[in-house]
This record gives structure tokens, sequence and C-alpha cells, in this order.
């Protein structure tokens, strides 16, 4: 995979969402690593490989749902470049939308969310540029 330039409209869309006040569906976005609050709910990891240096305890989840995160190729491309994430994204998303497990895997995080809160959490560092932020835009427009 190449580089394509493009707009950051996503990125400004990610940011302003972060902004904006309390998600809307009871979806929320956050990294692993940050305390367990009493208001994240059900807990689930949306990253492929288990969060290097945590322990099951401390990472206190509800449910790993690996089948939703990139596949390793696109991952590894990644690397996490901010200047990448464009392409990431649209790449992401595609995967996302031909996944033949993901609209029942996507049914049931939506249905949680109905019913409270559901924390989708990620290890990245960068919290703008990762694949949990595609991951929550896809849900939203999969539940629109």
């Amino acid at each position: 995979m190449s580089e394509r330039p493009g707009d950051s409209g996503g990125i400004r869309a990610a940011e302003a969402r972060r902004q904006s006040g309390p998600p809307a569906y009871g979806l929320q976005i956050k990294r692993i690593y940050d305390a367990r609050a009493d208001d994240d709910g059900f807990r689930v990891l949306v990253d492929r490989l288990w969060p290097r240096g945590l322990s099951r305890e401390r990472a206190a989840l509800d449910d790993w749902v690996r089948e939703l995160s990139p596949s390793p190729s696109l991952r590894r491309w990644f690397s996490h470049a901010p200047e990448r994430f464009d392409y990431f994204r649209e790449r992401y998303m595609a995967q996302l939308d031909e996944g033949e497990n993901n609209p029942s895997l996507a049914e049931s995080l939506l249905r949680r969310a109905e019913n409270g809160r559901v924390t989708l959490l990620y290890a990245a560092k960068d919290p703008v540029h990762n694949h949990a932020v595609v991951l929550e835009e896809w849900l939203r427009r999969t539940r629109a």
C-alpha cells in the first residue's frame, strides 16, 4: 500500500466528536491503559493483540472482539503514522463492511449500547489516529 494524501476531514470530525459531549448510543472509546471508571459500562478490547504489559485483572474486560480489528497487514502498514490515517481509515472501513460476521458483532455491541455505556478499548498512544476511532465511526454509521 502506498501513502495517499487526503483531506483531514475525518480527523477533524473525530476531534470534534471527542469534544462534543456525551457519546450517542452509549459508545465511547478509551485507551486501555487509562484507569477503569465507574461509567465505562461494558468494556470491550478491540485490538487484535493483547496490550503489552497489562494483566487481565487490570484490563477488567467484559469482552475481547479481535474480529473487528484491522487485518494484520493493514495494521502493520499503517504503523500509527498520522499522515497515513486517511487512507488507513478508508481501507479499514472497507474491511469492516466486507467482514462476514461483522454485522452480527456490530449489532451485538449496538444492542448493548442502547441499554448502557459500551467502552471500546484500544492500546495505541495516539487518541486521534487509531483504529478505535474508525471502528466507533463505523458502528455509528451502521446504526444509522
